[in-house]
């Protein structure tokens, strides 16, 4: 019986919250390596565009909430997120003309872009900071919970109780829904076809007659929907914060690059690597120790290999590890 209850509290603490943050890194990263798998850039504005997306998701909630307009047990924040992808979007596309064009069509070096999506990120961090503030924004309803911890023990009768909430479940479905339709558009497709071409050899696929300016279009518009997907799924399992949007962006680019940067299926891989290493190294092992060790062996301090509050530090040690060892990461990069 100690040996399930050991194994609940993995459930409860490492496995199910790391496979939702897992999912949230892999669809941010999925929109890190496409940009760079395509437009060959490093896009250091990522995090504060989840930001941003996940900001209009958020307004539009409320305005919803506040004409009575809800989801039932679903969040409400469904029901805005077609509309928060459509202005993030819309405002991607519209950076992307008044601000990468003009580099793109210099063809500049990559480092020009780099040094560009810093600026359009400290843009992107004051304008959410000034729209919704600095704070933290719950914006979260509907059922808190697939399965709660007291429910679990009154069914099962173990002493560890096993908690799902709604917004982890949703994160995995949707995670599963979005790879799934991005990875079909990308092999089935004429439009995805033609990025993957462009991502390949560019100059052969001007040759092909593919439309360099469409493949940018279908790229930010991509990039707009994995972006906001992610922030607004992050932000309903925590909260949202747009400081937490900046910090996040660590992880995120350790998982592309842990993957194999350009790589959407090392993406994928990557976000789950980062995660569970996160969760794992920041666990506080003692109840399970507890469970499976004899008293005289049981841990008397938490059995914490590091303290939550440096949890950015093991994305940066394994990027640090990535890039000395295996640059090209665990898939061979740039190919979508």
């Amino acid at each position: 019986m100690d040996f399930l209850n050991a194994i609940v509290a993995l459930l409860n603490f490492v496995i199910v919250p790391g496979t939702a943050y897992g999912a949230q890194l892999a669809l941010g990263a999925l929109g890190v390596t496409l940009i760079y798998g395509i437009l060959r850039f490093s896009n250091f504005a990522h995090g504060d565009t989840m930001a941003m997306g996940t900001m209009f998701v958020i307004l539009i909630t409320w305005g919803f909430q506040s004409v009575g307009i809800n989801f039932g047990p679903l969040p409400t924040a469904l029901l805005a997120l077609p509309f928060g992808i459509m202005l993030t979007g819309l405002l991607l596309i519209g950076t992307d003309k008044l601000v990468y064009q003009f580099y793109r069509r210099r063809r500049v070096k990559p480092v020009v872009f780099v040094m560009v999506s810093l600026g359009v990120m400290f843009i992107m961090n004051g304008l959410t900071r000034f729209i919704i503030g600095p704070g933290d924004q719950r914006f979260a309803d509907g059922e808190r919970f697939i399965i709660s911890a007291r429910d679990f023990k009154e069914m099962t009768g173990l002493r560890e109780g096993l908690a799902i909430k709604s917004s982890q479940g949703l994160t995995v479905i949707t995670a599963i829904i979005v790879v799934a339709v991005l990875f079909w558009f990308l092999n089935r497709t004429r439009t995805g076809k033609s990025m993957r071409a462009y991502s390949d050899n560019e100059d052969l696929a001007l040759l092909s007659g593919i439309n360099p300016e469409r493949v940018v279009l279908y790229t930010w518009l991509i990039v707009a929907a994995l972006a906001t997907i992610a922030g607004t799924l992050y932000g309903l399992d925590k909260s949202f914060k747009p400081f937490t949007y900046f910090q996040l962006l660590l992880p995120i680019f350790a998982a592309a690059i842990v993957g194999g940067l350009g790589n959407p299926l090392g993406a994928i891989a990557g976000g789950f690597v980062i995660a569970f290493s996160e969760v794992t190294v920041t666990y506080a092992f003692k109840k399970v120790a507890n469970y499976v060790l004899p008293d005289a062996l049981a841990p008397d301090g938490l059995a914490q290999l590091m303290s939550t509050d440096y949890k950015f530090a093991v994305s940066f040690s394994i990027l640090i590890i990535v890039l000395l060892f295996k640059p090209t990461g665990l898939f061979k990069g740039q190919t979508v």
